[in-house]
């Protein structure tokens, strides 16, 4: 059981904004009928925590309607895996579980883990982090295609730091314009203009890219890393001598995600009234001995919304490539076997009809089921 927040702090529960992503996704996951969306993750390592993600993200898939499958390979057998996977047409999202080599360099430049990354194809890739992804998000491309009808698919961790943020209501509303959620409405102002953020983590999969989505809305974000703190606004990147302590009292929001117990940071340094969303396993910040009336937000188990957003990118992705060629092969074969009533019917018909009524009616059949698809996927879509 949770212990009870110091005076003057309000604790979220992540409950709550994890719940309202899955009931949209419960109701997403029936838009075609007698099709589930499938998800596969891949385990390639024996590392406990990326097990126990694995085995939170099943639960909740099952739960919500989702048709999980989890497969454990050896690491040098996992990119042929995921060729196999890439060309399933029953398979509408994959996802690594990792690490899997970490920092191993790959003979292709970067690290064998990158290459991993990369190996997904865009149309399955529900974490987000293949290169078209990645290229997108921090060139701030909120659509991969000019019609502006595929949205972009961002890291789960950092998206659920931003509906959190959202519900919040520090961040302000979800994008028209693109990433599914957080983002600059067209017409306004960034939805974080104005607001100074600090980042204590900048890995790849978390830090890095929460930074980027943060900085491309509005704010102004300290990115925090081992050796060194940049400043990151929108399109830049800049080596600052400021220190963490200076940067997390400047902030509205400090998000922590330090995989180790070791870290903690003194709650009062925080500015009064921020918000701390800890995205770590491992609680990251130091509130045992607060001074003072100090106020402020504090998110914690940001998991649960992770895995409601890793859900919410699969029905993106299920939407954008996947129903509309099944809805289209559902039309056509209810048009077909339509039509072979309408050959049954036809032979009953006298001598002396040509057949015009049965065409007639056969032409409408299948106009009428051929609307009737493409409205289901547009109501789904909404």
């Amino acid at each position: 059981m949770a212990t009870a927040p110091p005076p003057g702090v309000t604790r979220v529960d992540t409950t709550v904004i994890a719940e309202a992503l899955r009931a949209e996704i419960r109701r997403d996951v029936t838009m075609v009928p007698g099709v589930t969306p499938r998800l596969v993750g891949f385990l390639a390592n024996r590392d406990p925590a990326a097990r126990k993600y694995a085995e939170w993200t099943g639960r909740a898939a099952t739960k919500d309607g989702v048709d999980y499958e989890i497969r454990e390979v050896e690491p040098v057998a996992l990119e042929a895996a995921l060729d196999e996977a890439n060309a399933d047409p029953g398979v509408h999202g994959i996802l690594i579980y990792y690490p899997v080599f970490g920092a191993a360099p790959s003979f292709f430049g970067g690290s064998m883990d990158d290459q991993l990354r990369d190996r997904i194809a865009p149309e399955k890739d529900v974490e987000g982090l293949c290169h078209a992804y990645r290229s997108a998000l921090y060139r701030n491309v909120r659509f991969m295609d000019g019609a502006r009808s595929h949205k972009a698919i961002v890291p789960c961790t950092p998206l659920a730091v931003i509906k959190c943020l959202e519900h919040i209501g520090v961040h302000k509303g979800a994008s028209t314009n693109g990433h599914s959620g957080g983002g600059h409405r067209g017409g306004g102002p960034p939805p974080l203009e104005g607001k100074v953020c600090t980042v204590v983590n900048r890995s790849e999969v978390v830090g890095r890219p929460l930074a980027a989505m943060l900085a491309n809305d509005g704010a102004t974000v300290y990115s925090v890393d081992i050796d060194s703190i940049y400043v990151m606004v929108k399109g830049t990147m800049t080596k600052t001598d400021a220190t963490p302590v200076e940067a997390v009292g400047r902030s509205d929001v400090v998000v922590l995600g330090v995989p180790s117990k070791a870290y903690k940071l003194d709650a009062d340094a925080l500015k009064d009234g921020a918000v701390v969303i800890n995205v770590s396993t491992f609680k990251n910040l130091d509130d045992s001995n607060l001074k003072g009336n100090k106020t402020y937000t504090y998110v914690p188990l940001v998991g649960r919304v992770t895995v409601a957003c890793l859900e919410r990118s699969l029905l993106t992705l299920y939407k954008q490539y996947h129903a509309p060629s099944l809805l289209s092969s559902k039309a056509s074969s209810t048009t077909a076997s339509v039509s072979k009533l309408i050959a049954k019917a036809t032979q009953a018909l006298p001598a002396e009809d040509d057949g015009r009524v049965a065409k007639a009616v056969l032409a409408l059949v299948a106009g009428l089921a051929a609307l009737g698809a493409v409205a289901v996927l547009r109501r789904r879509a909404l």
